[in-house]
């Protein structure tokens, strides 16, 4: 049996929730500012500098912090920025992100030949049925391509996800600070070839205080804050117990959204979230769904 966490990690945990969920509110404002390639590039820019200088190296393997710095960096942020961009709603992509659990699952099966379990199956179902109602409204907010950019992040967060866990235990601050340094410099080579250096002066040279706050929560509050908080309270804490807290994390995005930027909350808005949420919900707590009562273990 998991204990309850004692009250100032709990209010820890909720901050790391508040942080990663309203993360998706300061992206769209700061899009306002910003080209989303460059944006991308800069968060990694300074969750690289001057970190790198104090941190040191994960014993791991170059290429797999090549690996996870690339599948971060351009495929989940990158892609993920384009599609808020314009094509895709805050509340929604908080929403899709979430379909990586079960992209992590599918590249674990194909790569280490875990087998899925029926329950698994099952849960897939309910989120996949929750994209599909998505995918029946698109609309001017959110269009077909916005929600598969949306899709595609959320494959290259897992495929993230799956390079780190083959990284085994390593200092996670460490792990993400050194793999920025494969993020930035193919953002800001992006960012050149299709923003184009006249757009990227602009921005940077206009941009304003609310602006470059958004550039360092990225970095700090959401990249560093986020990650130490979390690894901390890892340490201490069953992964039983720490991790379905980050099902609030699209409740969050989702209502921050609503509140912040008067995003509209239909009802197949709410349904979508509940079929999304509920499927990562039984695809993580399943273990303890199917534990005999009496179990004590």
């Amino acid at each position: 049996m998991t204990s309850p966490l004692p009250l100032l990690h709990a209010l820890l945990a909720l901050l790391v929730i508040t942080i990663w969920g309203s993360n998706f509110v300061v992206i769209k404002e700061s899009l306002g500012q910003f080209p989303p390639i460059l944006f991308a590039a800069l968060r990694f820019v300074f969750a690289l500098l001057p970190a790198i200088f104090f941190v040191k190296r994960p014993p791991v393997p170059l290429w797999h912090l090549a690996a996870y710095g690339l599948l971060i960096g351009v495929g989940q942020f990158g892609l993920l920025y384009y599609a808020m961009d314009g094509h895709i709603s805050p509340g929604l992509a908080s929403v899709v992100m979430q379909s990586q659990a079960f992209f992590t699952i599918f590249l674990t099966m194909l790569i280490e030949r875990e087998r899925v379990k029926p329950i698994q199956g099952v849960a897939l179902l309910f989120a996949a049925a929750g994209i599909g109602i998505i995918a029946l409204h698109t609309d001017t907010s959110t269009t077909g391509l916005g929600l598969i950019l949306a899709l595609i992040a959320a494959t290259s967060w897992a495929g993230g996800n799956v390079v780190a866990r083959q990284s085994g235990r390593v200092n996670m601050l460490a792990y993400v600070v050194w793999g920025s340094l494969f993020s930035a410099p193919p953002l800001l080579v992006l960012s050149a070839v299709f923003e184009g250096p006249a757009r990227i002066a602009e921005a940077v040279t206009h941009a304003d205080l609310y602006g470059w706050a958004g550039v360092l929560w990225q970095s700090y509050g959401n990249t560093l804050v986020g990650y130490v908080a979390w690894g901390w309270l890892l340490a201490r804490h069953p992964a039983a117990t720490i991790a379905p807290t980050a099902l609030l994390v699209p409740i969050v995005g989702l209502a921050s959204a609503v509140w912040w930027l008067n995003e509209p909350l239909p009802f197949w808005k709410i349904a979508a979230t509940a079929l999304v949420v509920g499927g990562v919900a039984l695809n993580m707590l399943w273990p303890r769904i199917i534990r005999p009562a009496g179990s004590s273990t």
